[in-house]
């Protein structure tokens, strides 16, 4: 739903291989002592318009050591965006609501409330140039955060996100599980900072899924904690997303 971008604003000297990426431990802390990422929480849904600025504007301020390292927590109101490969076919329903272009890799994906929205905004000059490591540490803070809630979130080759298996739905047509995405993923990298991040289907409408081809990926579906069953408001979401993300990444300093 929110892709991982392609890399060209981040030099790729220093980038590992994927294998070798892959036998890194599954954190970023800083190599150094730094101050706390700053946790910032907003109670009111966040025009994207007003996101996308703060994200450029907090972005270019850590580059230059002028501010801190930002976690932001957030819904949006119900919106689509399109990512720099999206495909006009894909979007299903283009009266439905309103639709922004955004500067990230990928297609197209639903923001609405009911999603909680981390937009993380990290300097990996600070911790570790390369992206691959990073996506995958954004992948182990999500299932971390997840088992907190007993599900089982699991990775997938080819499909960017955070999956679960269904199988009280019927199989594909391979036989192989059902699955559905309860993340999605998807980073914007300039001058080795980070912006955009994850969204996490706690109890959105999923019909407004249908307006779209999420990620143009077919064949899978949608899901959030609500429809697994799980009771849990932003609040739990909240808890379970930072306690993770300290484990992952450091500590948070909250923004009073």
């Amino acid at each position: 739903m929110i892709p991982m971008t392609s890399l060209p604003e981040a030099p790729v000297r220093g980038v590992q291989s994927l294998a070798e990426s892959e036998r890194q431990t599954e954190s970023l802390w800083p190599d150094h002592e730094e101050a706390p990422v700053e946790l910032k929480i907003s109670g009111e849904p966040i025009p994207y318009e007003a996101a996308l600025t703060f994200m450029e504007e907090r972005a270019a301020a850590i580059r230059a050591r002028e501010a801190p390292e930002c976690l932001w927590l957030l819904e949006h109101p119900p919106l689509y965006t399109a990512g720099t490969s999206a495909r006009a076919q894909d979007l299903l329903t283009p009266e439905r609501f309103p639709v922004f272009k955004t500067g990230r890799g990928g297609q197209y994906t639903y923001h609405g409330p009911g999603q909680r929205v981390a937009y993380v905004m990290l300097d990996l000059e600070r911790r570790q140039r390369d992206i691959r490591v990073y996506v995958r540490c954004l992948e182990a803070w999500l299932i971390s955060a997840l088992a907190r809630f007993g599900v089982t979130g699991e990775r997938r080759d080819g499909r960017v996100g955070i999956w679960v298996q269904r199988p009280d739905k019927p199989a594909l047509f391979d036989g192989s599980p059902a699955e559905d995405k309860i993340v999605a993923l998807g980073v914007r990298v300039r001058r080795w900072v980070t912006f955009h991040g994850i969204s996490l289907n706690v109890a959105p409408d999923l019909e407004h899924f249908s307006g779209i081809v999420p990620c143009g990926i077919t064949g899978y579906g949608v899901t959030s904690l609500k429809d697994l069953g799980i009771s849990a408001n932003m609040a739990d979401a909240d808890k379970a997303l930072i306690e993770a993300f300290e484990e992952v990444f450091g500590s948070l300093a909250r923004n009073r």
